[in-house]
């Protein structure tokens, strides 16, 4: 595994955790599709599975020293930090605009998850029969999920672990928003709200479970990668196709509820825009932005690692 050591290198570690920050705050967008677009998706996998039973055997015999010199937090501390400050700053301006311009933020985000999709595929070869059948899975699993009604759940603290044990496996998968893995499970507001008011309580369940999930989930994408690689890339690009359907901007209120003082949606349908007009005009403006957001992270991220692969050559 290459660790960045230079003040450079980790501060663009550190802005490409600030995007995977601002992706998993919302619904319908994948932390791990920015992993993948910026380059660095496999050293994450591979150092978050730095986290074995060996480390935490090391841990609770007290070899401390061992155990910091097995994590390459080089790596891991300059993204951790950028997705921290992302998610604490843009909680107050993400959940502003999905109260009040939630189709202009559908709609950029919209044209950053096709591009994203792009950009995945475009790097698989042969793209063969197998390819198109994998993909094809992946985007009707996707699909039905982002359909489904989000479920009345308890608040508890042993839910808010399994929330976030459960959230941050999705949040490592493109195409698989932890956001809205929790909107489902009506978690998404009190996550939003503890981040917003410091509820320390709250936070620490939540990142417990989130540590846990990502260290056990981590190994398993890790083997389905080495193993299955065109397999499994083709059911991510089909997760990430299926999941526009939560982030297309035309949507039809078809079911909603009351809690406590808020309206909360439970089921819509995506529809065209056919009455036309200047919103038409602004949405498509916002999709091709994202789309263009998209591939310019990924044309600097190409760029940045063929720097430091001939810097290390």
């Amino acid at each position: 595994m290459i660790v960045p050591a230079t003040l450079r290198s980790r501060g663009i570690l550190a802005l490409k955790g600030m995007l995977m920050g601002a992706a998993d705050v919302v619904p319908g967008v994948s932390g791990g599709t920015i992993a993948f677009i910026t380059g660095i998706y496999d050293t994450l996998l591979e150092a978050i599975s730095s986290f074995d039973l060996r480390w935490f055997r090391l841990v609770f015999t007290g070899r401390f020293r061992e155990a910091y010199d097995k994590i390459p937090w080089g790596f891991l501390l300059p993204l951790a930090l950028g997705i921290a400050l992302s998610i604490f700053s843009l909680a107050r301006g993400v959940s502003y605009l999905l109260n009040n311009h939630p189709q202009e933020l559908w709609s950029f985000f919209f044209g950053l998850v096709l591009a994203s999709t792009w950009v995945v595929a475009s790097g698989i070869t042969p793209r063969r029969l197998q390819f198109w059948s994998f993909l094809s899975v992946g985007a009707v699993g996707s699909y039905l999920l982002v359909g489904l009604i989000p479920m009345s759940t308890p608040s508890s603290f042993w839910f808010t672990f399994l929330s976030g044990s459960v959230a941050a496996t999705a949040m490592i998968l493109p195409g698989i928003s932890g956001s809205f893995i929790l909107v489902l499970l009506s978690q998404y507001h009190r996550i939003l709200e503890a981040v917003k008011t410091l509820d320390l309580y709250v936070l620490i369940w939540f990142i417990a479970g989130a540590f846990l999930g990502l260290v056990s989930f981590s190994r398993f994408l890790k083997w389905l990668l080495s193993r299955y690689s065109l397999q499994t890339l083709a059911v991510l690009c089909g997760f990430m196709l299926g999941s526009l359907r939560k982030v297309w901007p035309y949507q039809e209120v078809l079911e909603s509820a009351q809690f406590h003082d808020k309206v909360v949606v439970l089921k819509t349908r995506n529809v065209l825009p056919l009455d036309g007009g200047s919103e038409v005009v602004l949405y498509g403006l916002l999709m091709v932005a994202g789309f263009l957001l998209v591939l310019g992270i990924s044309a600097l991220a190409r760029r940045a690692q063929k720097k430091e692969e001939l810097v290390h050559d």
